[in-house]
């Protein structure tokens, strides 16, 4: 699996901003703990060139998909915890779900550290979560 802070990273299609350039629709694994968001590394090196050949061009925005053809990539996300099927919100309560799964675990092992590291994930998952979900109402009030 694809692990970043100890949490399981999730798959996904994203836009990565490099300098002056938008890159859509690229296989990106990322942390909904620490934020952290990597190319998926098995079009690491065509995201590179793509992206080389954009910034040569000045391109403000380009498609991945448009250039490279990822469904022979059949097990592009096998590394990942799990797949973002396009709600943001089930990705977390997912992630909270396996958070509370291994707090029960480490409560069981008298692991203190381990314990500690899934209480303050689980508190940042719920922050995040909680923090979206306000701005979503804010954003539906504002209709």
């Amino acid at each position: 699996m694809g692990f970043c802070c100890g949490a399981g990273m999730i798959g996904s299609l994203g836009t990565i901003r490099h300098e002056s350039v938008l890159v859509h629709n690229v296989p990106i694994m990322y942390c909904p703990v620490c934020n952290r968001t990597r190319v998926q590394p098995a079009l690491e090196a065509e995201y590179d060139i793509l992206l080389e050949y954009a910034l040569g061009d000045q391109a403000t925005e380009v498609d991945f998909a448009e250039f490279v053809d990822t469904s022979k990539f059949e097990h592009l996300f096998e590394n990942c915890s799990m797949t973002d099927q396009g709600s943001y919100v089930d990705s977390l309560k997912k992630q909270i779900d396996i958070a509370l799964d291994l707090l029960g675990v480490a409560k069981q092992m008298n692991d203190k550290e381990w314990r500690e590291a899934l209480v303050s994930r689980l508190t940042h998952l719920s922050e995040r979560l909680r923090q979206y979900q306000a701005n979503g109402q804010t954003t539906r009030n504002a209709r």
